[in-house]
């Protein structure tokens, strides 16, 4: 185990990488050190390790939504994804973190793990893309066990439905359960989820499924490098996400360079 982490009482537990944006815990690692802890986790038999991949929007959507704050104040693992809290560890003092993004994190781990007999189990995405994205992950990661897939409906499910979803993944014995339900539904169903799925670690992957599945194009890696993925995730969907990537994002960085400079902002009590 590296010393940038711990993993104790089931829980991840920052010794000298994390700090804190608007509220939000970050845990600035590098994408090994994050592999570290979750074969940590799997390894010492632990259950329900809760990690997000954290980024503008969620960090927002805390400040925003008392109830969004609670969960991510839970969350036990908190990757920097995006380039601005990639940027952010490094003027916190943690140069070797890197950005930590669904799409490159996914692949990388069942890549890194191929061999270690771990069960994957895919929750999320429109109809048909979970498996589309175990299938070509199996190619990337010859060996990997794939638990089993489902793609929810695009509903609010009743109480037996989720019940019978708990059910069935149970019965898959997973150690990885990878969710792509977007921010912040998929970090609000992690939350609720955590001790009633019996798997190692439930990670928030967010947009991963739609593009290792193949049905959504990434960005140039030039423009990941400079920090404009969101430009070009805008360009493709404006109508989406014009608000978060205008409106949000702006507001994130006004907030942000206050805290750098040491001004706090009173919160408007709602």
């Amino acid at each position: 185990m590296s010393q940038d982490a711990v993993i104790e009482n089931n829980c991840y537990q920052p010794v000298s990488s994390s700090f804190r944006i608007l509220g939000t815990r970050v845990d600035a690692l590098t994408m090994s050190a994050a592999i570290e802890v979750l074969e940590q986790s799997i390894a010492e038999g632990r259950r329900g390790l809760f990690v997000a991949l954290t980024n503008v929007n969620n960090v927002m959507e805390a400040k925003r939504d008392p109830q969004f704050r609670k969960v991510m104040d839970a969350v036990d693992l908190s990757l920097p994804d995006g380039m601005p809290l990639a940027w952010l560890s490094r003027i916190y003092g943690f140069g070797k973190a890197n950005r930590i993004a669904g799409p490159d994190f996914v692949p990388a781990f069942c890549v890194a793990t191929h061999n270690r007999g771990y069960r994957h189990f895919f929750y999320g995405g429109s109809e048909g893309v979970a498996e589309k994205m175990a299938q070509r992950l199996k190619q990337q990661a010859p060996g990997m066990e794939i638990a089993g897939a489902y793609s929810p409906p695009f509903r609010p499910l009743t109480s037996e439905e989720d019940d019978q979803i708990v059910e069935m993944i149970n019965r898959t014995a997973p150690d990885v359960v990878w969710v792509g339900l977007g921010c912040p539904k998929q970090e609000n169903w992690i939350f609720e989820h955590r001790h009633r799925i019996k798997a190692s670690a439930l990670l928030g992957v967010g947009q991963a499924f739609d593009i290792q599945a193949g049905t959504l194009r990434r960005a140039p890696m030039w423009m990941r490098r400079w920090g404009l993925e969101w430009l070009f995730r805008l360009c493709s969907e404006p109508r989406r996400l014009w608000r978060r990537y205008l409106v949000s994002n702006t507001q994130f960085l006004f907030y942000a360079a206050l805290q750098l400079c040491g001004i706090s902002i009173q919160e408007q009590s709602s």
